[in-house]
């Protein structure tokens, strides 16, 4: 079970997940709720199992239209589906496409996911566990596991379904008897914080948490030749199909055509056929429309005259099933009358041409924050180079005898996590896309983060094909051999999310994160005494310490303030006697809390470079420094941090995106004092430090996952 929250529930969940913890084969239990222990329980108690994380109350069915008290959810019941029926079934002769018919929620791109995985047996035993019933041990409770940003997560439910006027609201089974597709999707419901969450999406977005695979998409105006061809093998590999109609205005959604296609609504593509038609070779295509019903009536419909003039047997073969949603057209007309297609790979290597090879997989798990990482495109020049980086090394050319281009093949998929559950907060998808810059000739980018000079005098070389608020962008790249490097951003700075960044390439190659080394040159000790001071400052040193000729905390307050209040230009708050505190722990060498004429001296000395410094990098003259140019400024005081120290730095020293001069100051004190602790205990200069408890008190807990700290 994880801890509580804050860094060490950090540290113990990358611990976890170097041991495996989130595979295929050991997936994370969400919520900490372990299906087996609770079931256990519940048959052991003799008690249904009620699912206090996901209650069946009106929060969990949304927000909006969904919303306590809304029309929509008025009278609405929870039931389970032995109050609903004498003879409940999980699964009634297998899981099949007709199982999945859309209620009143508008997530038929989840359920056109669904219906595709039902084509493959062996992904949807992955989805939906198998020795689940309503019969053997039932307690009422199951579970389902989703794939979610880079790991397999088990998902716990009560069989409790929203029901209204004696009818479950949303997805059901055309049998009366079957629950396992509307128990599935009240597992992602959870998943994704509501059942509102769930309203509109993109199909390969649920193509690719059932399997962990890769999407592409093709516009159906512009088909590659070997669609046909694609679309063949993708279904010959088990791959996930959905296809869908544009919508020209808010009057189009969900519009129904003069031949009974349905703008704006997400379909899955079930099949392909060739058929002799009147002496000639006809190619065919299968639909299915979710709502399991509203089917295309044109030629090839199920009604059409044109399946009268083909061989009964072969007839018979395509399975023809009427008013089911499922429908068979011409690959032309298909063409014609959608917008695009969308294929979810399920592992990288069907991606290959050559399926004998095996493409390489990297995932990055990185975030954009208001004021360190979150830099914006590449319109935004002054804080573009905020935003995360990644350097690929392509190293070997395809093995393409038919291709004269010296090129690497690879696909880059940058998708934002958890978006659907800001939803209920008025949030939801950023517009995110990346940028590649060829690096091989730049000298410098070894292990440092690059700098806004880089990208002013570099052109990218390649991109996502467009910036857009889906969960992910994916493009498929072909380069010279080369290093480059990847930048994902949002498309306007300042927007924050979470992201995984998933490179895959057809030959070996290498890639990191480019980031700067944690690191600190504050140069040697100032080695002064008493004799090196000269009078003026040992007078103003008299008058300030007092009798007894050390300054307390609260006196250096008092000294800093008076001091601040002088430079007009400077826009700060005053120093907190937190503040003042953590300077006399930097200087103080005697113990005594206070500080002495030469330890006050010293601390002196800093304070008027770090203002010079302050005044340098406070481009604008504001008297305050932004996030961006305040990491500027720290680098040029000889610290060198990585992105996530500097999301740190901005979260406690920054207000709305800006740092004013105490701040600053407590800033960098702050830092040295850290780096100086590290060293005092990093003893063998290894860059690691190994503490007991006693020490624990001694160290910053805060920084223990920036710095290599064991406990």
């Amino acid at each position: 079970m994880y801890p509580a929250g804050g860094i060490s529930a950090t540290i113990y969940a990358n611990r976890l997940k170097a041991e495996g913890m989130g595979s295929k084969d050991q997936a994370v239990h969400f919520a900490n709720q372990d299906y087996e222990a609770l079931k256990q329980e519940c048959v052991e108690s003799g008690c249904l199992f009620e699912d206090p994380s996901f209650p069946a109350e009106p929060p969990s069915l949304g927000f909006k239209e969904l919303a306590p008290f809304s029309s929509k959810t008025r009278d609405v019941v929870w039931m389970r589906p032995t109050e609903l029926t004498d003879d409940p079934q999980f699964i009634v002769g297998g899981a099949t496409r007709t199982d999945i018919c859309q209620g009143a929620l508008g997530d038929c791109w989840l359920l056109a996911a669904i219906a595709s995985l039902t084509l493959n047996e062996r992904l949807l035993h992955r989805v939906v566990p198998h020795g689940q019933s309503f019969q053997d041990d039932y307690a009422g409770i199951f579970h389902f596991q989703f794939w979610q940003f880079g790991e397999w997560v088990d998902v716990v439910i009560d069989d409790r379904l929203p029901v209204k006027d004696g009818e479950l609201m949303f997805v059901h089974s055309a049998e009366g008897n079957e629950f396992w597709s509307a128990l599935m999707e009240k597992a992602y419901a959870k998943l994704n914080g509501s059942y509102e969450a769930l309203s509109g999406g993109s199909t390969t977005e649920g193509f690719e948490d059932f399997t962990g695979g890769v999407s592409e998409m093709y516009e159906l105006r512009k088909p590659p030749r070997d669609l046909y061809r694609i679309i063949g093998k993708a279904l010959e590999r088990g791959s996930l199909l959905g296809c869908s109609i544009d919508i020209t205005s808010a009057f189009d959604m969900e519009a129904v055509t003069f031949k009974k296609l349905v703008k704006g609504h997400a379909y899955s593509v079930t099949g392909l056929k060739e058929v002799d038609f009147r002496g000639e070779i006809v190619r065919l295509i299968r639909v299915r429309n979710p709502w399991g019903q509203v089917e295309w009536t044109g030629a090839w419909s199920d009604n059409a005259p044109e399946w009268d003039e083909i061989d009964p047997s072969e007839r018979e073969d395509l399975h023809l099933q009427m008013e089911d949603g499922e429908f068979w057209m011409s690959f032309s007309e298909f063409t014609r009358q959608f917008s695009r297609i969308e294929i979810c790979n399920l592992t990288p290597d069907v991606l290959s041409e050559d399926t004998t090879s095996f493409w390489n997989t990297t995932k990055f798990y990185g975030t954009w924050r208001r004021g360190s990482t979150a830099g914006g495109c590449r319109n935004h020049p002054n804080t573009f180079w905020i935003n995360p980086q990644y350097k690929i090394t392509l190293l070997e050319e395809d093995d393409d005898p038919d291709d004269d281009e010296v090129a690497c093949s690879f696909l880059v998929a940058l998708m934002q996590k958890d978006r659907r559950r800001y939803r209920r907060h008025g949030q939801d998808m950023h517009t995110i896309g990346f940028a590649l810059y060829e690096v091989r000739k730049y000298r410098g980018c070894q292990n440092v983060h690059l700098k806004k000079n880089f990208f002013l005098s570099h052109s990218s070389c390649a991109r996502s094909e467009t910036f857009i608020n889906l969960r992910e962008v994916s493009t498929r790249l072909r380069l010279p051999p080369g290093e480059y490097l990847i930048v994902p951003s949002t498309f306007e700075p300042g927007k924050e999310a979470d992201f995984v960044l998933r490179v895959f390439t057809e030959k070996q190659s290498e890639t990191e994160e480019l980031d700067d080394e944690i690191s600190a040159d504050f140069g040697e000790d100032e080695e002064i005494t008493e004799d090196d001071i000269d009078d003026s400052f040992k007078s103003m040193f008299a008058q300030l310490a007092g009798d007894d000729m050390e300054i307390s905390v609260r006196e250096l307050r008092t000294i800093l303030n008076r001091v601040v209040s002088r430079h007009k230009d400077l826009k700060t708050d005053g120093f907190s006697v937190e503040s003042c505190r953590t300077m006399v722990n930097l200087m103080d060498k005697d113990g005594s809390a206070r500080l002495g004429l030469v330890e006050f001296q010293i601390l002196w000395n800093k304070i008027r470079n770090w203002l010079v410094l302050f005044r340098q990098f406070d481009l604008d003259k504001s008297g305050a420094m932004s996030s961006y140019e305040m990491r500027l400024a720290v680098e040029g005081a000889g610290f060198k941090l990585n992105n996530r120290l500097h999301q740190v730095l901005v979260a406690r020293y920054a207000e709305n995106e800006m740092i004013d001069f105490d701040n600053f100051i407590c800033c960098l004190v702050k830092l040295e004092a850290m780096f100086r602790s590290f060293k005092q205990f990093d003893k063998e200069g290894s860059g690691e430090v190994e503490l007991n408890l006693t020490e624990v008190n001694q160290f910053d807990c805060s920084y223990f996952i920036y710095f290599n700290v064991c406990i």
